[in-house]
């Protein structure tokens, strides 16, 4: 009963949380009105859920002690994940004055997910979830691409009667959630669907691409996954989010790479054409949408600045310090090229403008969000050398251990196997280039699959 219960309720969550954002906007614009900062009685649903989750595993795990001796044997992955959170409360103590708000919100994005997965791969899973999972992500991921998709086309009132703000491309902590964001210098929108921000939902939308670009690779039954396929990459191509597209490139050559004996290598060879030609004359037609130079140059500043910090401070500067926790935590920051016209910022006090290097509102100093624009960077910086190591060793074992020696109950579930995979490279590619695992939606529904089908030893089927 208890298995059923959790398994429903994990079923629950993975199908739920991309809608969170969403939900949340419009909840508080019915309960409370326009113009609220987020109820957090809807923001918080997430968390009483997995709170449930959290303790009947801890029921299941202490009968499963008690009936087995050495039921809670760890292996070098439990190891990884326990040396993270022993330096995640260790390193703030080198630091003075301690941060108890930093620390929660960085416990949340870095800790909080690898915990998931240290919990949930020891109990057992029926067959059940294991052949649902799947296809209820890809039926979520097919309602939120098409109304991705839909939004590209609906007018600003139409998300402000939502309870979205009449802003776009900007993120203010306490207020309501921008719509959408627009490519910079542009005015094409950029979708974020039922996301809090387009890298967010082109991010997620890898998990459902995985899945159908793994059913028509191994199934036979390809009718109508077509149309699926083409309905996700429309929704990751209007998020123009480059590294979710290069995260789609990875998923698109590993399924590839993967079923190799079925397909030809000319085949292989018109898609690798295809898709430089793509590039090439994206970038000539399009510079402003494929190339962005003034994008790629604050990411790499970014990236190049997180480094500096690092070479600093090797043993880190503790959980919260950059990163998304940054955002909820320092001042909201809106950087414009020297000389243009800020104006419009003067009816949202709060926002701190930047023109050039120089910033021109408030007449208060500002602090802004420390965003390096790579996962790995982020987490050298909270955690020092030592814990980009830890983090790094765990996440190509989990690849080894998904491919090419899976579990093995996974061949009776070669599909969802598969596409685990899959979206998990996807995912950890594109945290090169950006925070790819800061929503909720990627972080929980990627640690608990990972969870699920690499298990324990004492929980591994035969």
């Amino acid at each position: 009963m208890l298995q059923r219960i959790r398994e429903w309720l994990v079923l629950l969550l993975m199908g739920f949380l991309p809608f969170h954002a969403f939900l949340v906007t419009v909840g508080t614009e019915m309960f409370q009105g326009p113009g609220h900062s987020p109820m957090m009685g809807l923001v918080m649903w997430k968390e009483v859920i997995l709170g449930v989750v959290f303790i009947i595993v801890t029921i299941e795990i202490r009968k499963t002690f008690h009936l087995q001796a050495g039921a809670f044997r760890m292996d070098i992955l439990d190891g990884l994940i326990l040396g993270m959170l022993v330096l995640g409360f260790l390193v703030p103590i080198l630091h003075s004055p301690f941060s108890l708000l930093h620390f929660i919100y960085g416990f949340k994005y870095t800790l909080f997910p690898l915990c998931l997965f240290l919990l949930l791969r020891r109990v057992d899973w029926s067959d059940r979830f294991l052949f649902l999972v799947s296809y209820s992500l890809l039926f979520v991921g097919s309602l939120i691409a098409a109304y991705g998709v839909l939004t590209f086309f609906l007018s600003q009132s139409f998300f402000t009667w939502l309870g979205y703000s009449d802003l776009h491309s900007l993120y203010v902590p306490g207020e309501p959630l921008a719509a959408f964001q627009q490519i910079g210098g542009t005015n094409i929108r950029r979708i974020q669907s039922t996301f809090s921000g387009p890298n967010q939902l082109g991010v997620w939308l890898l998990i459902p691409l995985s899945i159908v670009v793994t059913i028509l690779m191994q199934s036979d039954k390809r009718r109508g996954y077509l149309l699926t396929l083409i309905l996700l990459l429309a929704a990751l191509v209007l998020t123009f989010s480059r590294a979710a597209w290069i995260g789609a490139v990875v998923v698109l050559g590993g399924a590839i790479w993967l079923n190799r004996k079925k397909i030809s290598r000319k085949f292989f060879k018109y898609v690798l054409t295809g898709l430089f030609v793509l590039v090439v004359m994206g970038s000539i037609l399009f510079p402003d949408v494929v190339l962005r130079a003034a994008s790629s140059r604050d990411h790499f500043h970014r990236s190049l600045e997180a480094i500096q910090i690092i070479a600093a401070h090797p043993l880190g500067l503790g959980l919260g310090t950059a990163g998304p926790a940054t955002n909820r935590t320092a001042d909201p920051c809106v950087f414009l090229e020297e000389g243009a016209d800020f104006a419009w910022a003067k009816a949202h006090p709060n926002l701190c403008v930047f023109t050039g290097d120089q910033q021109v509102q408030p007449d208060i100093p500002c602090i802004c969000p420390l965003l390096p624009e790579n996962w790995y960077l982020q987490i050298g910086i909270e955690l020092g050398v030592l814990g980009l190591v830890f983090y790094s060793t765990l996440l190509i074992l989990l690849l080894q251990r998904l491919i090419p020696h899976p579990p093995a109950f996974a061949q009776l579930f070669p599909i969802v196997h598969s596409s685990i995979f899959l979206s998990f490279l996807g995912i950890s590619i594109v945290a090169l280039f950006l925070h790819s695992f800061e929503s909720s939606a990627v972080a929980y529904t990627m640690w608990m699959l990972l969870g699920v089908y690499i298990p324990s030893k004492n929980t591994e089927r035969e």
